[in-house]
């Protein structure tokens, strides 16, 4: 069989864990990029001691681990700062995930990234999918979900990318408006979509 590899994204609170879990239990080798974010910067690695050299000891805490409230309140307000977070941690990200996916004997492969499309990765996947809701949907559940206030939802928003712009990176739409139940159903769908392109590619003369 061949191969198929999925980037899978969506906004905050999207559901993007939900369907990931689902896809996994359907057999899919999911590769989650937020976990791999904490992988690469704990204790006694390289790229803890690159967020040491560049935000300084505050960072760190007593016992040699990321300090993630000091450092998130030196980046969530200053881009530049986040930027240069990014370029430490990012790299790292996506060495460790190849290097899983190669490691992996399954058929299809889920890197499940939340700022897929900010950070321009569309076009590195055979194909990506959104998982997708109404943004007054997705606040509410934000909210719900993080007891934000609408100051803090109206924050978190705005430093992603838009529902629109998502959509136009998509080449595949995972709706997930409705109930826990009803997108259930709707993975077990895309589920056998995947495992047809997985069988395209597998009978195509290239896969050959």
């Amino acid at each position: 069989m061949g191969r198929l590899r999925v980037g899978l994204t969506g906004g905050i609170a999207s559901g993007k864990s939900t369907v990931a879990n689902l896809l996994s239990a359907h057999g899919a080798q999911v590769i989650d990029s937020d976990l791999l974010a904490r992988e690469v910067v704990a204790a006694g690695t390289d790229g803890l001691q690159a967020v040491a050299e560049r935000f300084g000891p505050s960072v760190i805490s007593a016992d040699g681990t990321l300090d993630r409230p000091a450092l998130g309140a030196l980046v969530f307000p200053d881009p530049a700062a986040r930027a240069d977070l990014e370029a430490i941690i990012h790299p790292r990200v996506r060495a460790r995930a190849a290097e899983l996916e190669r490691e992996s004997e399954a058929e299809v492969v889920v890197q499940m990234i939340p700022l897929l499309v900010e950070t321009q990765q569309q076009h590195s996947f055979d194909l990506v999918a959104v998982v997708d809701l109404p943004v007054w949907l997705q606040s509410d559940r934000l909210r719900q979900r993080n007891g934000f206030s609408d100051d803090e939802v109206s924050a978190r928003l705005a430093s992603q990318t838009t529902r629109g712009q998502r959509l136009r990176a998509a080449g595949l739409v995972i709706d997930n408006s409705g109930t826990r139940g009803e997108l259930a159903a709707v993975v077990d769908q895309v589920w056998r979509l995947l495992w047809r392109r997985v069988a395209v590619q597998s009978s195509s003369p290239a896969a050959g």
